[in-house]
C-alpha cells in the first residue's frame, strides 16, 4: 500500500466518522426526546425515527453490496424507508443508532484492509468501486444528518442548544 493510498483511506475514514463540516452522528441524535421520535414536522412525511431508520437501511445496503457477492438489490423507495405511517419504539430507535455505528465500523474495517482495492470494480456490481461506495455513504449520511439537524431545530429538541 502506497503512502498516497494510506492517506486516502485515512481521509475517507475521517469523513465517514464525520465531524468536519457538521456535528458527529452521535451528537446529532444524542438526547433526542423519546416521546417525539414519531412526530412529523409540518409539511413533511419525515419523523426523526423514519429518517434515522432510512440512514441505517441505506448504509447497511451499501455495506452488504461491497461484502456480499450474492447481494440482492433493494427496491427504491419502499425498501429504503419505513412505511410513512409506521412508528418506531424507543428500543428500535436505540437499536438503529447502535446498528448504524456497528455497520459503519465494519465498513471502515473493510476500507482499511490492505486486501481492499479502492479503485477495482466490485465484481457483482455494474461498474461501482469501493471508493465510490465510501463516498456514497459519506454523501448520503451527511445529507440526511443535515436534515436531521434542521428537523431538530424545527422541533426545538436541541435542549440547551436550541434557540
Amino acid at each position: 500500500m502506497t503512502n498516497e493510498d494510506k492517506l486516502l483511506r485515512q481521509q475517507l475514514t475521517a469523513f465517514l466518522r464525520g465531524g468536519h463540516a457538521y456535528d458527529l452522528f452521535q451528537d446529532i441524535v444524542k438526547d433526542f426526546p423519546k416521546d417525539r421520535i414519531n412526530e412529523k414536522i409540518p409539511n413533511s412525511t419525515y419523523t426523526p425515527w423514519r429518517l434515522l431508520e432510512h440512514i441505517r437501511i441505506t448504509q447497511l445496503d451499501i455495506l452488504n453490496f461491497v461484502r456480499d457477492p450474492a447481494y440482492k438489490e433493494l427496491k427504491w423507495p419502499n425498501d429504503y424507508w419505513p412505511a410513512e405511517n409506521k412508528k418506531g419504539t424507543y428500543a428500535q430507535w436505540n437499536k438503529s443508532i447502535s446498528y448504524i455505528q456497528r455497520d459503519l465500523a465494519e465498513f471502515i474495517k473493510i476500507l482499511n484492509s490492505p486486501k481492499t482495492d479502492l479503485n477495482k470494480r466490485i465484481p457483482h456490481g455494474s461498474g461501482q468501486t469501493f471508493l465510490r461506495e465510501a463516498i456514497l455513504i459519506i454523501d448520503h449520511t451527511s445529507y440526511h444528518l443535515g436534515e436531521f439537524s434542521i428537523l431538530r431545530d424545527v422541533m426545538k429538541t436541541w435542549g440547551k442548544r436550541a434557540k
